[in-house]
């Protein structure tokens, strides 16, 4: 055994080994171990992919994972609970020693690698190491390992930071990156593309060919030899730049580009630690002259480039833009920045002579169709990753629904992201429990507490509800009966989508093979009946899903965006189909235009209509009270399934011409900027909505002006610049100009045709709104409600506070006509219509009722039955029971 001094035998290794016997200790003492160990060791040299000593485990047939597990295993085994310093293991710095000397001898090398140390251990496996994991490499051998060492380390991370070979080694002394200090800095500070690429870890890039061949020609340039891809977040600027290193791996660029390595800078890692003053500069120039003076061709990338303006020191002075210029310059730092427009107008334009070094390469937005292609390109790496399978009319449908719905990001990433989740939810639905089952199992529970609950107040004859310990008891067993039902049918359900993922595995082993055309037959009809029957099985409810669907990414889309689509799209239409009748049930007396709004509403869902444009723009003019506000409120709750669906803004706190910051929000540079506004915040926040702009007639002309583009274009610009989308709102404005003209028309009785009124009062809003804006709106009078309409509009309302004394209080509420006659005939005493009902039952019938209940209460008197009357000089009778 040589004996050698510890400092001295650590200088031998390169840079990866010197930070993985680092991170060795670090190991050692979060594990409280005594010894930091081969084991050790060899944990932490295994976290980089492109390491030596994986590249070699991959070659001769070791799979690193498992090998990492194993390790993981051992160190578990070893005795803890150290609270002081551990100390180097003399079997470890033995090692180190061999490995130095193969290093040396065998390879030829000036520096340890870490395939060198794998080396030593093979070649004395049961002296160097101990556990399970020593199985896995004792089939290993030494020499066979060392003489393919080369070919099998080909793009390993520690070739390409360069390592000096001795004199007769093949390379030359003095490469650029070279040893110790010299060689660490690309290691410590960049990680490269290229390596990833060679060891398949990237993903394929698609689409962006013409942006590739713009970087390539920059690239070849003798001088200003740097693209900066500029585009919006999401666009694919990083995945041009891995396009390139995929493309540089396989050859399909120039001569002057295929030896080439492009290395991402990681600025975080530069700048962590460097708190000494010149600590950044120094590093940022080791890295620089290591490129500068590599023998092997390096381009250097910067993501996020804006960074290096005021990175290390004050903007324009020593920051690391400054110290990249003048190698920038005279073309002997290839590089290639990627920023946002935003950034790069903000800090690349102020900056020109740093702007000047770099060629623009503009990245717009892909169309629908060219994120399709991306899609398919990916198409396989997810299913890879997830063991699903992908239609490809979900590829389609993810590219299409991320792009209308979605807004605030840019495809393609919004629908890799979309299909992504699709994924990963179908490959969750094959094993975990159905979110219909787990949600009745948490409500069955919830019951059960409750129940336990009350039973503990009974028992200690405490009060308590009766009613409902009675009616939780009942609840219970008919939710397990459900619960059990639904269990059977997914545990139906997933034997046969089991059997079916069975069927498409044979299947797929038969065309590997190239099996004869009557075995494909019969598997081709065996899986088609376990289709069959999984489909017959399913229904319209399926608990389980064995492929991604379009109706898979559209419940995706609707999870994050609220917008009904796929299947509860198809429940919808119903709705859709007989929304006059559904609105007429609530607002009573505007047949016309209720069917107005039903048929505009059913051309927009049936896709005839424009898709950038809103739902549909509604003004609804006529007298207070008629149903105005009531329609959009029972629109909201028809097609959103919630009146809290309606964004509602009071257009009379908008006269004056300042106010339409509120709406859009603070230009730059105001109070308030970057807050947003109350109209495009609620849009953004919900973009499935009602709009409600009421008493339209008393905002501002100019601030009406915003709405041109909304009602037109379906978007709106708030004060920062960002388009919100309304293309998915219905919007109605409210008026009452022209309700003289309209109470008039309608004032006797007689049936008015709609289009008379419309006529009529047509020439009164062209006087006060512009014809263009007009335009851009139906206009629906809603005339004055006759003695039928409020008479039914008062039984409305009379039913729903049955229906709350029922729920809240278990009494039985009943009325007579009479009721319903007297309020009707004082509703038309004054020009208020229906918002008149509200005010009697309010501050007449409600008070009565609640003295009532309230006084039998005190007496401990338990109201079962309450009945309304009127009485000889009309006022309101309450017998109660």
């Amino acid at each position: 055994m040589l004996i050698v001094d510890l400092k001295q035998l650590v200088g031998h290794l390169n840079s990866f080994c010197k930070q993985g016997l680092e991170g060795a200790a670090g190991i050692c003492l979060a594990r409280t171990h005594y010894e930091i160990t081969t084991e050790h060791l060899l944990r932490k040299l295994l976290d980089e992919p492109a390491s030596d000593l994986t590249l070699l485990l991959s070659a001769n047939q070791v799979d690193p994972g498992i090998f990492r597990r194993a390790l993981d295993e051992a160190l578990d085994s070893f005795k803890a609970g150290n609270s002081g310093r551990p100390v180097f293991s003399p079997l470890l710095l033995e090692l180190l020693q061999d490995a130095w000397l193969i290093s040396s001898v065998n390879l030829l090398e000036r520096q340890v690698r870490s395939g060198a140390i794998l080396a030593a251990v093979v070649g004395r496996a049961t002296f160097y190491a101990s556990g399970d994991y020593v199985q896995l490499i004792r089939g290993l051998n030494r020499d066979v390992l060392l003489a393919s060492y080369t070919a099998s380390t080909a793009g390993s991370l520690e070739e390409t930071v360069g390592h000096d070979r001795s004199e007769g080694g093949s390379a030359a002394a003095g490469s650029g990156a070279a040893t110790g200090a010299e060689g660490s800095a690309i290691a410590r500070f960049c990680e490269d593309f290229t390596a990833k690429a060679k060891a398949g870890k990237l993903d394929p890039v698609f689409g962006r060919d013409e942006e590739i061949r713009q970087m390539v020609d920059i690239l070849a340039r003798r001088r200003k030899n740097n693209p900066i891809c500029v585009g919006d977040p999401g666009v694919g600027k990083s995945a041009v730049v891995e396009g390139l290193a995929l493309r540089i791996v396989q050859g399909d660029v120039p001569d002057s580009l295929k030896s080439a390595s492009i290395l991402g800078l990681d600025m975080a890692s530069l700048q962590a630690g460097a708190s000494v003053k010149g600590e950044f500069e120094n590093r940022l120039k080791s890295v620089i002259n290591e490129i500068k003076g590599s023998s092997k061709p390096i381009i250097l990338f910067i993501d996020e480039a804006h960074t290096l303006i005021g990175s290390g020191g004050a903007a324009g002075t020593n920051d690391a833009a400054n110290l990249l210029k003048p190698a920038l310059a005279r073309g002997e730092l290839k590089t290639i920045a990627a920023t946002t427009w935003a950034e790069y107008k903000k800090y690349f334009e102020k900056d020109a002579a740093l702007a000047r070094r770099f060629q623009l390469v503009g990245l717009d937005e892909p169309t629908v169709a060219t994120s399709i292609v991306i899609l398919r390109g990916l198409r396989d790496s997810y299913e890879q990753a997830h063991h699903v399978v992908v239609r490809d009319d979900a590829i389609i449908a993810a590219a299409e629904l991320a792009a209308r719905y979605i807004t605030g990001r840019q495809l393609p990433d919004k629908a890799v992201d979309l299909l992504d989740t699709a994924c990963a939810r179908v490959k969750v639905a094959l094993s975990a429990k159905p979110a219909e089952l787990e949600d009745k199992e948490r409500v069955i529970q919830a019951l059960e507490r409750e129940q336990k609950g009350l039973l503990r107040d009974r028992d200690h004859q405490q009060s308590h509800d009766g009613e409902k310990l009675a009616e939780i008891e009942q609840r219970i067993p008919l939710l397990q009966a459900e619960v059990e039902t639904i269990r059977r049918h997914w545990e139906e359900e997933k034997g046969a989508a089991e059997a079916l993922l069975a069927a498409r595995a044979e299947l797929a082993q038969l065309l590997e093979a190239s099996a004869p055309e009557t075995e494909l037959n019969v598997a081709r009809n065996k899986l088609s009946e376990t289709e069959a029957g999984l489909k017959a099985l399913q229904g319209d409810n399926a608990l389980i899903r064995v492929e991604v669907d379009p109706d898979v990414i559209a419940k995706v889309v609707s999870d994050w965006t609220g917008i009904p689509l796929g299947k509860m799209l198809r429940d919808q239409i119903g709705t859709v189909l007989h929304l006059a009748e559904h609105l007429k049930a609530r607002v009573r007396g505007q047949d016309d235009g209720l069917d107005l709004i039903a048929e505009v509403i059913k051309t927009s869902k049936s896709g005839l209509k424009d898709p950038h444009q809103p739902v549909g723009v509604f003004l609804l003019v006529g007298p207070s009270g008629v149903g105005k506000t009531e329609t959009a409120l029972a629109l909201a709750d028809l097609l959103f399934g919630d009146e809290r669906s309606t964004i509602t803004i009071n257009m009379s706190e908008f006269q004056e011409k300042h106010n339409v910051s509120r709406l859009i929000g603070s230009p730059p540079g105001y109070v308030g900027y970057g807050e947003g506004g109350v109209l495009t915040e609620a849009v953004r926040k919900q973009p499935y909505s009602v709009v409600l702009l009421d008493e339209v007639e008393k905002a501002h002309l100019d601030v009406m002006n915003l709405f041109y583009q909304v009602f037109d274009k379906g978007v709106l610009s708030d004060g920062e610049g960002k388009e919100i989308d309304f293309s998915n709102t219905i919007i109605f404005l409210t008026s009452n100009l022209s309700s003289d003209v309209i109470t008039e028309m309608t004032a006797g009785g007689e049936p008015v045709p709609g289009d008379v009124l419309l006529s009529a009062v047509r020439p009164i809003l062209s006087a006060h709104f512009k014809p263009a804006l007009l335009a851009r709106m139906t206009v629906i009078p809603y005339r004055t409600l006759g003695i039928d309409a409020l008479t039914a509009i008062i039984r409305l309302k009379l039913d729903k506070i049955v229906d709350r004394l029922r729920q809240n209080n278990k009494i039985q509420l009943s009325y007579d006509d009479a009721v319903v006659t007297q309020i009707a005939e004082r509703c038309t005493e004054i020009e208020t219509g229906a918002r008149n009902i509200d005010f009697i039952l309010r501050s007449s019938l409600l008070p009565q009722l609640s003295q009532t209940i309230l006084t039998r209460m005190t007496e401990g008197v338990m109201l079962s039955a309450i009945c309304l009357g009127m009485d000889a000089e009309g006022a309101f009778t309450i017998v109660s029971e």
